[in-house]
């Protein structure tokens, strides 16, 4: 085969496989979909839905230095997603403030049973991430509303010690020692 020949045929298998991811954000669930949407209305959420990405997002106000977070559900064909966003990042900047926020992430994550946090050392970025497998059966009601509450509740509870850690130059172990130590 030609070169000429060999690099018509390369570009359009390439041409053919981007189409084809791009074709593939419309590959989820309905029925998931559904249900997640489903417990947003009923419980008089506010929401927008991307149908043709299956993802809802939206924003929840929060009581705290932590003033709010920003949410994407991002729907799969055996699952979804929930990821809560804090619109505060680290300073990427500052190589000591990314290392201290890295040991607070892990040493908070150590144990978690329903999600984890994320960190994301290009910008400083720290998001929670649950994700719920629906390959046997459709969630319930309760399980979706576990899944989207649970986010905002681990930013409360350890949001505190990440500002210290952030902005008040706290130890990692520390931080997290006294946001698993609060009772509230």
């Amino acid at each position: 085969m030609s070169r000429k020949i060999f690099a018509v045929v390369l570009a359009a298998v390439l041409l053919m496989a981007l189409g084809g991811a791009a074709l593939a954000d419309d590959d989820y669930s309905r029925e998931i979909a559904a249900k997640v949407r489903k417990f947003l209305v009923d419980d008089d959420w506010h929401f927008s839905f991307d149908d043709t990405k299956g993802r809802f997002t939206f924003s929840v106000k929060m009581r705290g230095e932590l003033q709010s977070l920003e949410y994407v559900i991002r729907i799969h064909d055996d699952g979804y997603t929930v990821y809560a966003t804090s619109p505060v990042n680290a300073d990427s900047d500052n190589s000591t403030i990314m290392n201290r926020v890295a040991e607070f992430i892990s040493r908070a994550n150590y144990g978690l049973r329903n999600g984890n946090f994320e960190f994301d050392f290009r910008d400083g970025e720290i998001r929670y991430k649950v994700f719920v497998s629906c390959e046997d059966a459709l969630p319930s009601i309760e399980t979706v509303k576990r899944s989207i509450l649970i986010p905002g509740a681990m930013f409360k509870r350890y949001s505190p010690g990440m500002f210290d850690v952030m902005f008040r130059s706290s130890d990692a172990k520390t931080a997290v020692e006294k946001c698993e130590s609060d009772d509230d």
